[in-house]
């Protein structure tokens, strides 16, 4: 099972018997509100699934929880949930990095709003990036959308050339720049990286600085893959709501390497704990007991 977002429980087979959507368990904001939205939505997926009636010392719950990131902090997670079979718990990025390959030793480039790399090789996990919006997060989703606003912003004040992209994201502010900085002063990267489409598309169209801006992108995760190749990494897959529009934009020998990953998060976490899931033609099973 995975909880953070998404619980699908599967049976020995590897046949998924239900799958719920609940909020963000983000235990770094709230440790007691996050269990309780994890609590919460595992025993709703498993009525859903028909398991009520079986003992909790029969199912066993792999957790991908965002942000997770040290030994300490997953101990406190499952002594938190005691009575099942089995408790793991580990980054969100690390049950994708399962999922992704399908097996132990693999590697995946996360490039959605936020952006990280995980490695695992010979039994260790590496998770390189991943700092959050104001520290990381290079080659993402809200990082490009925050290049853009901020191209906008000198171009409304004269310090370098009106383009069309900044035209239409001032043009979505009223041209208000000061509107622009009260909205900034909450937003969340999810919010800047709402705009990333429309810098693809100005790329796309052939605007110099959206490309300049999706290009500058690319070098972060190709830096990131050659990151994770140096610490043993054959396989790496790219996943990730920008994943598929900057990939014509990396180096011919990053993108080559990268592969669709097998399996998704959801999987991952279903492996992390010694279970099934099916292939991707469904007609085959991968099993494996994830080593931490």
């Amino acid at each position: 099972m995975a909880a953070r977002r998404i619980v699908a429980p599967a049976c020995a087979s590897g046949r998924a018997l239900a799958q719920c959507v609940g909020p963000a368990a983000n235990i770094y904001v709230n440790f007691s509100l996050g269990l309780e939205a994890v609590r919460e939505i595992v025993e709703r997926t498993i009525g859903e699934a028909g398991l009520a009636s079986v003992a909790r010392d029969q199912i066993a719950l792999g957790l991908g929880l965002a942000g997770l990131s040290n030994a300490a902090d997953a101990f406190r997670v499952t002594t938190a949930l005691p009575g099942w079979a089995r408790v793991e718990a580990v980054n969100d990025a690390v049950t994708a990095c399962i999922g992704a390959s399908g097996l132990a030793e693999g590697g995946l480039i996360i490039a959605g709003t936020g952006s990280a790399g995980v490695a695992r090789v010979r039994g260790t996990t590496t998770i390189i990036g991943g700092r959050g919006f104001l520290l990381g997060d290079d080659g993402a989703g809200a990082r490009i959308g925050a290049d853009a606003l901020r191209a906008a912003l000198r171009a409304h004040d004269g310090l370098e050339p009106m383009t069309g992209l900044s035209r239409a994201l001032l043009a979505h502010f009223k041209f208000d720049p000061l509107a622009m900085i009260r909205w900034a002063l909450d937003a969340k990267p999810s919010d800047y990286g709402a705009f990333a489409p429309r810098v693809f598309e100005a790329a796309r169209g052939g605007e110099a600085e959206a490309k300049d801006i999706v290009e500058t992108a690319a070098r972060a995760i190709a830096a990131l893959v050659r990151a994770l190749v140096a610490l043993g990494t054959e396989n790496v897959a790219l996943v990730g709501g920008v994943a598929e529009p900057l990939r014509e934009y990396l180096p011919k020998d990053i993108a080559e390497r990268l592969h669709a990953p097998r399996h998704d998060a959801v999987d991952g976490a279903i492996l992390l704990v010694g279970g099934s899931v099916l292939d991707a033609a469904g007609s085959g099973r991968v099993r494996h007991k994830a080593s931490q």
